[in-house]
């Protein structure tokens, strides 16, 4: 007789949502009961097209029948090509090498690595709630909380911690805490860690974990110039900000900056697992011999997918949907929030918007915000809590989101909120 079988999950991977999900169709998930949920997770900002459009479906689906695996430093396979160039097209002027891995955080290891080898200098300048990742490397750059970086020391040394412009945590005017942040870059630059010592800036266009905190326009311009003047990479992190979640193709384009290495994922290929770095030619070219590859990077059947995404975004102006669909969004929470008080803020750019949640004292105020993101998806709107203290409940809906579906958010998430507050 054969055992009972007694392996199971690890009991560390906690859902977010009560859903047992059968299927998904555009911004719906249905679940094995056939319930319907507005999905505004998008699977932490992947399925930017939506759950299985049918383009990426059928591109993925002719894919397998004719390569599945054709390892990239084996044999070269016409998908990846074919997506290399279609990158080209969209990715910021003069990024015109890349190189591809599966996850975010493999690709900010490999960012992290071209810009030491490349400078030959050891450093890198993060900022308070940013998330990059959780690998070693990864996770050492990451402060968006303690749970990434917690009882794995000691962490990978060089790394310098900054303050992000968070104008709502600290009390101050956008521009403030702008000055405030690029002071504090100057400060370290003089008492912690050279130029000379520095490779990289890493920052991300708007936190995402840390609590969907845009940084300003000014904060990344001067990033860009700090950088310039000592020699330092700017090196954005896109893998949440990019193809079109915040209304621009870029969340770095809203500065108008160009970043020296550029790092992407999520809504690259609809939730086929593909990531990856950008960098200009005679950058990348000064990592060192075997420094790049990878067993499953660059999988032809991700790469089907993602020219497919990139067809998707183009020819149903995603990008700019996002920004149109974005406003409405965001006008609909901060209508919601004139009548909590307890929703202190509603911020981010685009189809990625974050609902703060404080105490009449400003501190955060976490069992809020988790009975209205558990009352939400009771009331089949399926959301995200981010930020440190888990008091941010954050909306990412597909980029195909149409205006009666954010009304039906907007209407899903009042509720969820009055019950909350009740």
């Amino acid at each position: 007789m054969m055992a009972e079988p007694s392996a199971a999950l690890s009991p560390l991977l906690k859902q977010a949502t009560p859903v047992l999900a059968a299927r998904g169709e555009g911004v719906y998930i249905y679940d094995e009961d056939d319930r319907r949920y507005l999905d505004f997770t998008a699977g932490i900002g992947v399925t930017s097209t939506g759950h299985c459009h049918p383009r990426v479906v059928e591109a993925a689906q002719r894919q397998v029948a004719t390569l599945v695996h054709g390892q990239y430093t084996t044999v070269m396979h016409r998908p990846l090509l074919q997506l290399t160039e279609r990158l080209g097209g969209v990715l910021p002027d003069g990024l015109d090498r890349l190189f591809y891995v599966n996850s975010g955080s493999e690709a900010v290891e490999a960012a992290l690595r071209l810009a030491r080898q490349a400078t030959g200098r050891q450093n890198a300048i993060v900022f308070q709630g940013g998330f990059h990742g959780r690998t070693m490397a990864a996770a050492s750059l990451t402060t968006s909380g303690t749970k990434i970086r917690a009882g794995i020391g000691p962490l990978m040394p060089g790394v310098v911690v900054l303050p992000f412009p968070y104008a709502y945590r600290l009390g101050m005017s956008e521009e403030e805490a702008t000055e405030y942040a690029l002071r504090e870059l100057d400060y370290q630059l003089a008492t912690v860690s050279a130029p000379k010592d520095t490779a990289a800036v890493f920052v991300e266009p708007v936190l995402g974990e840390g609590g969907y905190v845009p940084a300003p326009a000014a904060f990344l311009r001067g990033l860009r110039e700090r950088a310039d003047q000592h020699g330092i990479l700017l090196v954005v992190d896109e893998v949440q900000t990019g193809f079109g979640r915040t209304g621009a193709f870029w969340g770095h384009e809203h500065a108008g900056i160009r970043p020296d290495i550029t790092i992407i994922a999520k809504g690259l290929a609809s939730g086929f697992p593909l990531s990856g770095i950008a960098a200009p030619h005679e950058l990348m070219e000064k990592a060192w011999p075997g420094s790049q590859g990878g067993t499953y990077g660059g999988n032809a059947v991700s790469c089907a997918a993602a020219l497919a995404t990139l067809d998707v975004i183009e020819d149903e102006g995603l990008v700019a949907n996002a920004a149109e669909m974005g406003v409405r969004l965001t006008r609909g929470l901060a209508g919601v929030a004139a009548d909590h008080d307890v929703i202190g803020d509603v911020r981010g750019p685009g189809l990625m918007v974050g609902n703060e949640f404080t105490a009449p004292d400003g501190s955060p105020d976490t069992a809020t915000a988790t009975r209205a993101h558990k009352a939400a998806a009771e009331k089949g709107l399926l959301l995200l809590t981010c930020g440190p203290h888990g008091n941010v409940v954050r909306m990412i809906p597909p980029l195909i989101v149409t205006a009666d579906q954010i009304d039906q958010a907007v209407d899903l998430w009042s509720q969820a909120v009055k019950e909350a507050t009740a």
